[in-house]
């Protein structure tokens, strides 16, 4: 080759690109140590850095074991009282009303189907009940439910809707239908109970395993019991309403 002119810098030529041996392998144009390999001694120099987890937060319930018991033996209390509204609503009082049909489940081939969920239902006045059912077809199926319902109405249909005339009650009616009533405020209480139950034995479960002081369990039980005579009182208010409502002439 012709020697470099005088003064001019020397050219060098291009690096070859790392080559893999034994031990080592090429990521990214950087030599790192392979399986049995020893790692390069500028390696750690170039590794990107490390990155480390943060540990993780303590949950609310690893820092404080009983802190969801009242809050969900609050909310379960809540939909029984909810469950004793809608089951009084379906109790009917002389005016005609949807929720009166409420509680009625249709055979429906085979499948018992809530009738709410087979038709609509309208009063076009305070004394007639409508219902058209989205599939005609199952208009039989919709009448015998109601003839075995307690909702004491022989219902009458044109080939495409269903028709209930709602009769005005009489005094032996009302008193059944109080009956009725607390029939069903009694069945919301037993939930509300049952629902304290299983809220004393989660606190009787986390004082055994020494999760929770025995006064803490002392106050959460307390606590709970106070919560429950609140809505068995709610109970009794509404059973009373649906009474008085059901007894006026």
């Amino acid at each position: 080759p012709a020697a470099p002119a005088r003064g001019a810098r020397p050219v060098r030529a291009p690096l070859a690109p790392f080559r893999c041996v034994k031990g080592m392998q090429a990521v990214d144009g950087m030599m790192t140590r392979g399986p049995g390999g020893r790692q390069p001694r500028n390696a750690r120099r170039h590794a990107p850095p490390r990155s480390f987890s943060a540990a993780p937060k303590p949950t609310a319930a690893a820092a404080d074991p009983d802190a969801a018991i009242e809050p969900d033996c609050k909310d379960r209390m809540e939909k029984a009282l909810e469950a004793v509204k809608r089951s009084f609503a379906s109790v009917r009082t002389g005016r005609a009303a949807p929720a009166m049909l409420d509680r009625v489940e249709v055979d429906y081939y085979g499948a018992v189907t809530p009738l709410k969920a087979l038709a609509a239902v309208t009063t076009p006045d305070a004394g007639t009940l409508v219902i058209q059912p989205f599939d005609v077809s199952a208009i039989p199926m919709i009448e015998k439910a109601i003839l075995v319902s307690d909702v004491n109405i022989t219902p009458g249909n044109d080939g495409k809707v269903i028709r209930l005339a709602v009769p005005p009650l009489t005094a032996d009616r009302r008193k059944e239908l109080t009956k009725t009533v607390a029939k069903l405020g009694e069945e919301g209480k037993v939930a509300l109970r049952g629902v304290r139950a299983a809220a004393n034995k989660a606190t009787a479960a986390l004082a055994k395993d020494k999760s929770i002081s025995e006064d803490r369990k002392k106050a959460l039980d307390k606590a709970i019991q106070t919560m429950t005579d609140a809505h068995v009182k709610q109970v009794d208010a509404l059973v009373k309403g649906k009474q008085d409502e059901l007894v006026k002439v």
